[in-house]
């Protein structure tokens, strides 16, 4: 038993000099990973603002005092949000100059690649872009379905006193979708698993309600197509669990004829599409091979000049080739030496995924995008109708069709809407605080609709603002040249539902290789851009 009058005076000793209480106490395990941390202050700019004050160039991280409440992001928002953070630390940086032409344009690239989310940024409110009237609403539906092509001004004194920006914004905002079914996410499709997951499907068992949504599946398809073929669609995009294709019509990117691009594939599917009888070809491969060739052959000359001889490196900066005069499946030398029964020869499956090894490690990467040109579109499109790896047999998606999405109206289509939302705040500038603008674009936003939004906001932030872009990484391949340099491409184009400026952009060979643009300003109402 202990002494009483021993614990109390242990008690009532005092404590010994040293390291305070609290520090010995400090709990030991407080530096892994899985301990809870203090929430980290908002980073300071390390950078003082450009000349002039302006803003629209201080990143949106740095808003310190909303303007309005916002509900906080999904979870499934937050990686897209990552990325838009990642470009807002590099907009504040004096070296974050955007790459592409070192002198303003008027015009930017045409990006292929569909964007998830487009933050506009500006010195100038975007207030005129809420609360649209009814009556303007409608105004710019009806300008969208009968194809009216909105006449802007270069700038726009008063937006919120414009019906007619009003209505452009509307109409900018606008595309067609199958199939529609509101509490599904129908975009993006590649990795989407976790977030339709725990949703209803009530086709996932029913083998008859599968057969009904392809049966009408097939029938938009083949609508889109032939509305491409007539031209009176530009483009249009299939969005499978697995890959994606983008169709387009002739004389867009500057191909005469139709042509269909799929991305990202594998050896299985290359196969496949090869056993159907479409020719394609892999333009993103042949351009890193005939690349990789060029640079070694000049290797091998600067080798050659100096004396240095050594003709390995050339196999070894070149695209690797394995040899297979050794693989041709005869095993004759074996029985020369008298060892046939005693050597374990390779089956022939083995040595057909030897000689193929090179093709299947690009798979899933952009090098894997697959080109398809001229009536071979046609068997493409037969393809994906009788293609059963095209819909998932397992999983959250199983038993669904992929999405169709088009910049105009469809057998079967639905029109739908991309989601804006203005937010104001202020941000930290040399000297004090600013107020800062910005415009919030949700949803897949086609080629034509960032076009069409940087035109009527071009005219209303008299000029002057900065675009964040988060694109769909597997579609950023899209942006690969569909057709060679020399190639004829028609003077003009039936009317397909796009503004003229927009379509003479999309007419243009895409410049971007597998990247897409991640900043996009414009300034003076000329355009720099980063990809």
């Amino acid at each position: 038993r202990s002494d009483p009058a021993a614990t109390a005076e242990a008690a009532a000793a005092p404590a010994p000099r040293g390291p305070s209480a609290a520090a010995r106490r400090r709990n030991p395990f407080s530096s892994l990973d899985n301990a809870p941390q203090r929430a980290v202050a908002a980073p300071q700019p390390s950078a003082a603002a450009p000349a002039g004050g302006d803003p629209s160039v201080a990143p949106f991280w740095q808003f310190l005092e909303p303007a309005c409440e916002e509900k906080p992001p999904r979870k499934e928002e937050l990686a897209e949000r990552s990325d838009i953070l990642t470009l807002s630390k590099d907009l504040h940086s004096p070296l974050a100059v955007p790459e592409g032409p070192s002198s303003p344009s008027p015009e930017f690239p045409a990006d292929w690649s569909i964007k998830t989310r487009v933050l506009f940024m500006s010195s100038q409110p975007f207030t005129w872009a809420e609360h649209l009237k009814a009556q303007e609403e409608a105004q710019g539906l009806a300008q969208h379905c009968r194809a009216t092509e909105s006449a802007l001004p270069q700038s726009v004194q008063e937006p919120r006193l414009c019906p007619e920006l009003r209505c452009a914004l509307q109409q900018s905002l606008v595309y067609w979708l199958h199939p529609s079914l509101p509490w599904l996410p129908l975009f993006p499709r590649i990795g989407a698993d976790r977030r339709m997951a725990g949703k209803a499907c009530p086709w996932a068992q029913d083998e008859a309600l599968q057969q009904v949504l392809m049966s009408d599946w097939c029938v938009s398809l083949t609508s889109l197509y032939n509305l491409l073929r007539a031209g009176l669609c530009p483009y249009f995009y299939v969005c499978a669990a697995q890959f994606s294709v983008l169709f387009r019509a002739a004389g867009l990117a500057g191909s005469a004829v139709p042509s269909a691009a799929v991305a990202p594939t594998t050896r299985g599917l290359r196969q496949a599409m090869r056993s159907e009888g479409i020719k394609f070809s892999l333009p993103l491969l042949e351009e890193s091979r005939a690349r990789k060739q060029k640079n070694s052959q000049e290797g091998l000359e600067t080798e050659t000049a100096d004396g240095l001889g050594g003709g390995s490196s050339v196999e070894d900066a070149g695209e690797p080739s394995p040899s297979d005069d050794d693989d041709d499946g005869s095993f004759s030398w074996l029985e020369e030496m008298g060892v046939q029964d005693k050597v374990k020869q390779p089956d022939t499956i083995s040595i057909q995924l030897r000689k193929e090894k090179h093709e299947v490690q690009v798979d899933h990467r952009p090098e894997s995008l697959v080109l398809v040109r001229g009536s071979n579109t046609f068997t493409l499109l037969n393809f994906l109708i009788s293609c059963r790896s095209l819909v998932a047999v397992a999983g959250p998606q199983a038993g669904l069709p992929p999405t169709l999405l088009a910049p105009v109206a469809f057998r079967g289509g639905t029109m739908q809407t991309l989601k804006a939302r203005s937010t104001s705040g202020r941000a930290r500038v040399q000297g004090g605080f600013e107020d800062v603008f910005s415009l919030e674009v949700l949803g897949p936003v086609l080629p034509h609709a960032l076009h069409a939004l940087t035109r009527v906001l071009g005219a209303a932030q008299r000029g002057a603002f900065r675009a964040l872009l988060s694109a769909h990484q597997p579609s950023a391949a899209f942006n690969a040249r569909p057709a060679p340099p020399q190639e004829a491409v028609p003077p003009d184009l039936p009317a397909c539902g796009l503004h003229p400026k927009t379509l003479d952009q999309l007419r243009q060979c895409p410049t971007l290789g597998k990247s897409s643009i991640r900043l996009l300003e414009m300034k003076d109402y000329a355009y720099t851009w980063r990809a």
